[in-house]
């Protein structure tokens, strides 16, 4: 046990012997995927959670954005049928506050399903709410003294807050926040162009807010930069302001809205919106947790160290999902905590793998990747080649007449075999994950190449892209030979 506790209580595999007991902390994502684990494993599971059951995902995250992102595409897509000729059409926004309801009552009722309803399946799960602080003696909740075989921690994370001088002044929205405005601004200001500060700042342009999105960097700066590119002139065509690459000085409230200084290319600028927008990535939620006491290290990001088997640095404390300060995907952290589970209850030999991890940003056209990008085979001492289509080569997308976005995959030149692939398309999430299956089983660009596709479909892009390696996809016949 973490704490004083025998020897012979750990780790029970007879029936004879008293069941194991796993605390698992935080009720989200995570923290249900390693109770369900554990309990299915025989384990005593006690759950505990504090604040509203489900975690981000389900209630502030994942469902709330996307069908928000959802409901305003019909705002983007109306007036761009003319594309096709003899049709037109018109939407608007009549009722905000009733797409903002209509998104609740999803959160709502998945939360009932997913989480508060699953627990009853479960006997040997018991829920609990309120504060873990973990100790020398044991776990406190709400003042009561627990002393489990094992721990899972599984807290998540939450918005962080850059530094910018003057940002604790003002009245600055999160995505969770944003996703919960009855009323929409005039304008605003969005700090941040990673995944949120991309997708909600294209959701509230498309609803009619004037958005102004800003980074340190570029777009999206952990995915090629043929994509970045392409995005922010995609989002600057429906209007969205791209500042790139700018300094960040100070910002404070004027007026009824917001000024924000900074610096762009050596040149002093002033930014001025209804609202400002914090999308400036996650922070682990290890705060208040008691784990300098328990033993368990953090790395520089601020979440907690864990080893290949989800193992912290007090051999009987376990962590998982967004509270590890990586791979902040809710399928992830599912993953990692059934891991975390399985190795806690039965001994530690589930290990971790996140080399054909798939992402998704759910912008329009969306962005998808798996595997390394360029730079980054490079970095591993590959020979790398690659390859670059862009859709009007792929005819799925000439016959939607929506060509925008293009595909790059990534190879090894000396032996073929692909690394990666990188999307950036219309409904682009549902092809990548063919591309993770292919780098699951070590394909190689032209086994990719001449695998049958169906016409007509988004993926056959990929094969069209394999076969661009060593072809001109130009000469190809529409079947892609």
């Amino acid at each position: 046990m973490v704490l004083d506790k025998p020897e012979s209580s750990c780790c029970v595999s007879g029936s004879s012997k008293a069941k194991i007991r796993i605390m698992v902390i935080g009720a989200g994502s995570a923290g249900f995927s390693a109770a369900i684990t554990a309990a299915e494993a025989g384990a005593d599971v006690t759950l505990v959670g504090e604040g509203t059951i489900g975690g981000t995902c389900v209630n502030v995250g994942c469902v709330p954005s996307k069908t928000m992102i959802r409901a305003v595409e019909i705002l983007y897509q109306a007036p761009h049928a003319a594309r096709f000729h003899g049709i037109t059409s018109s939407a608007s926004v009549l009722d905000w506050q009733a797409v903002v309801a209509h998104k609740q009552q999803l959160v709502e009722d998945l939360r009932q399903a997913k989480y508060s309803d699953v627990l009853s399946a479960y006997p040997n799960i018991r829920y609990m709410e309120g504060r873990a602080q973990l100790g020398k003696d044991g776990v406190m909740v709400d003042g009561k003294l627990h002393t489990p075989d094992k721990i899972i921690i599984a807290t998540g994370s939450s918005n962080r807050v850059p530094s910018i001088l003057g940002i604790e002044t003002i009245d600055y929205l999160d995505s969770t926040s944003a996703l919960g405005l009855e009323t929409l601004p005039g304008s605003m200001i969005i700090i941040g162009g990673g995944v949120i500060g991309c997708e909600l700042g294209q959701m509230f342009a498309r609803a009619g807010v004037k958005v102004t999105l800003c980074c340190r960097s570029r777009l999206l700066p952990d995915m090629e930069p043929e994509i970045s590119k392409a995005l922010q002139t995609y989002l600057e065509s429906e209007g969205i302001t791209v500042c790139a690459g700018i300094g960040y000085q100070s910002v404070k409230q004027h007026g009824d809205g917001v000024r924000l200084h900074c610096k762009n290319e050596g040149k002093a600028r002033m930014l001025e919106a209804d609202r400002i927008l914090l999308a400036a990535g996650r922070k682990p939620n290890t705060a208040g947790l008691g784990l300098e006491e328990a033993g368990v290290l953090l790395t520089k990001n601020g979440g907690i160290e864990v080893d290949a088997f989800m193992r912290s640095s007090n051999p009987d404390i376990y962590a998982a999902g967004d509270v590890t300060g990586k791979d902040m995907f809710v399928y992830m952290a599912a993953y990692g905590a059934k891991l975390a589970a399985q190795n806690a209850v039965g001994g530690d030999a589930q290990s971790y793998n996140n080399a054909t991890m798939p992402s998704v940003v759910f912008t329009d056209p969306q962005v998808s990747s798996v595997g390394l990008t360029e730079s980054q085979a490079s970095e591993q001492g590959y020979s790398v080649k690659t390859s670059v289509i862009t859709l009007d080569h792929v005819p799925r997308y000439l016959a939607a007449r929506d060509t925008r976005g293009l595909i790059k995959l990534v190879a090894d030149k000396d032996t073929d075999k692909l690394l990666g692939a990188h999307v950036l398309a219309p409904e682009g999430g549902e092809l990548i994950q063919t591309a993770a299956i292919a780098l699951k089983a070590s394909m190689t660009a032209t086994e990719l190449g001449q695998t049958i596709f169906p016409y007509l479909t988004g993926v056959e892009g990929l094969k069209l892209a394999a076969q661009t390696f060593d072809k001109d996809v130009n000469t190809l016949s529409c079947c892609a030979g």
